[in-house]
């Protein structure tokens, strides 16, 4: 069995997750009180800033989780400081690396809460592909959405940062 498939969303996972880093990391040279910014919505009823942040490392985690057979423990969703948003990022991807498992992981069934009350059950690879992603691309998206709206300067290449190792110039 091969590892080919879970090794690619350990690829994707963290370095989307390496991309949030680098966009904090603009946000905190142009913001003088990041901690502040954490607080910052989009819109009032959207979760703030920080709450975005670790919704967003909560999906790879579920996934580490997942692979690893361990119960789904998501990040509390208050996020207070820039220091703690880091060490959800950083912890999220160690739990990546560590995930040792081979594909057939994939086929397996899983439940999913969607809320009080509700769920679905479908295979690993459609929770993969049709939940855990858009959601976490989602969180990604609205915490750069947040920081542009503070002002931050960040554009598509900061949000599409992992591209950079493949980018070429034509001679």
């Amino acid at each position: 069995m091969t590892h080919t498939e879970i090794a690619e969303m350990q690829r994707i996972f963290t370095s989307r997750l390496d991309t949030l880093a680098h966009i904090l990391d603009v946000a905190e040279k142009q913001l003088t009180d990041m901690d502040a910014a954490l607080q910052e919505r989009l819109a009032p009823d959207m979760f703030p800033l920080g709450t975005q942040i670790a919704f967003a490392c909560n999906q790879p985690l579920g996934f580490a989780q997942w692979c690893q057979g361990l119960p789904i423990q998501n990040l509390n969703p208050d996020v207070p400081s820039l220091a703690l948003a880091r060490a959800h990022i950083r912890d999220t991807k160690a739990m990546l690396a560590d995930i040792q498992v081979d594909d057939s992981q994939l086929d397996k069934i899983k439940r999913t809460g969607l809320g009080p009350g509700m769920y679905c059950e479908t295979s690993g690879r459609f929770y993969v592909s049709d939940y855990l992603i858009p959601n976490f691309y989602f969180h990604i998206a609205t915490t750069y959405a947040i920081l542009r709206k503070l002002g931050v300067p960040l554009g598509k290449a900061d949000f599409m940062a992992f591209l950079l190792p493949h980018v070429q110039r034509e001679a």
